[in-house]
């Protein structure tokens, strides 16, 4: 038996006495080991002295660094998992905040296009109570304004100015708003009886001798605006209308002033002869009664008689003459007369 001091080359005594087995007896700060097996130990531990160096060569130390690295690597691409992982999270739940923002303007969308639908349903019941109001009230208007004290006393208002603008805007939006297919247009609609009646209304003021100086002094914008949607009108379209406007216009022409007007605006006489082409007898009649006061105006006669032996469609007027229309026949008959008695006296 040998008898050890607490540790041996750097082992533990208890380590060592773990080592050796039942041969061993650990008192206090020795331990006691039979001489053979402590050889045998010390023999082991020499071989494994000799053998380790060949064991543990260059390609097990890079191995090892290799394994440390790759661990490293395995060891960051986790974190970077991880990492891509909360930020998963946290755009799944940006995602989920956005999803239901989107939900949420969705629905105030849809309530909005409800207000909106609810909007336009009310406004088009306006639209048309305005047109059907606007339509009563102008045709009791119309029929007001054949008394001339009734026509004094409505130009002798402050609105009037206003009132006649508005009926010009009023006529041009109309004009402005026919489709394609005008020859369809409901005359019996309240936007064709509401025009119809401003027009009325414009041909009785014009009938007046008030009348005419108040539209031609105070309103020529209206003027302008009626020679203007004649020539928007189609040939055979709102044939009521363009007649009332026609009338309008002659009654104006009885007015030097408003004749001479009328007469020098550019479009005036390819107005007319645009007039004369459409396929209404009755609006061809008024055409030439406006053509008839031109003529019959010998101050106004004279400074377009060049424009007119150049323009003036001879040709229609003669096919006039040979209308049906007795009233048409026999006023285009008259204008060829009068027009061979002014080019003679020029």
């Amino acid at each position: 038996m040998t008898a050890t001091s607490r540790s041996w080359n750097g082992f533990p005594c208890a380590a060592l006495a773990s080592v050796l087995g039942e041969t061993t007896e650990v008192k206090g700060e020795f331990v006691k080991v039979r001489k053979s097996v402590l050889e045998r130990l010390t023999t082991e531990v020499m071989q494994l002295h000799d053998i380790l160096p060949r064991i543990l060569n260059g390609d097990v130390v890079e191995s090892v660094q290799k394994l440390d690295a790759v661990e490293a690597i395995v060891e960051k691409k986790e974190h970077e998992l991880e990492q891509l992982r909360m930020d998963c999270e946290h755009f799944k739940a940006r995602l989920e905040v956005a999803q239901a923002d989107c939900l949420k303007e969705r629905k105030e969308k849809l309530t909005v296009r409800q207000q909106l639908n609810e909007a336009k349903q009310q406004l088009l019941q306006q639209a048309e109570y305005c047109t059907e109001m606007g339509a009563a009230v102008c045709t009791l208007l119309w029929s007001v304004s054949s008394n001339e004290e009734a026509v004094q006393i409505i130009l002798g208002s402050s609105k009037a100015v206003k009132f006649f603008s508005i009926a010009g805007q009023t006529m041009e939006s109309f004009v402005q708003s026919l489709g394609e297919d005008v020859k369809q247009q409901d005359v019996d609609s309240d936007e064709s009886q509401f025009v119809l009646a401003l027009a009325g209304i414009i041909t009785n003021v014009a009938a007046l001798a008030c009348g005419r100086e108040f539209l031609v002094n105070s309103n020529r914008v209206l003027l302008d605006t009626v020679m203007l949607l004649l020539g928007d009108l189609k040939p055979g379209c709102c044939t009521k209308l363009k007649v009332l406007m026609l009338m309008s216009l002659y009654n104006v022409s009885i007015n030097i002033k408003g004749l001479k007007y009328i007469s020098e605006s550019p479009r005036f006489f390819p107005l007319l002869w645009w007039l004369l082409n459409d396929p209404d007898p009755e609006v061809c009649l008024h055409v030439l009664r406006l053509l008839q006061s031109v003529i019959l105006e010998p101050e106004v006669f004279t400074k377009s008689a060049s424009e007119m032996r150049d323009t003036l469609p001879f040709s229609r007027i003669v096919m006039l003459s040979k209308s049906r229309n007795t009233d048409l026949q026999m006023l285009a008959k008259d204008l060829l007369e009068d027009l061979k008695v002014l080019e003679c006296a020029i």
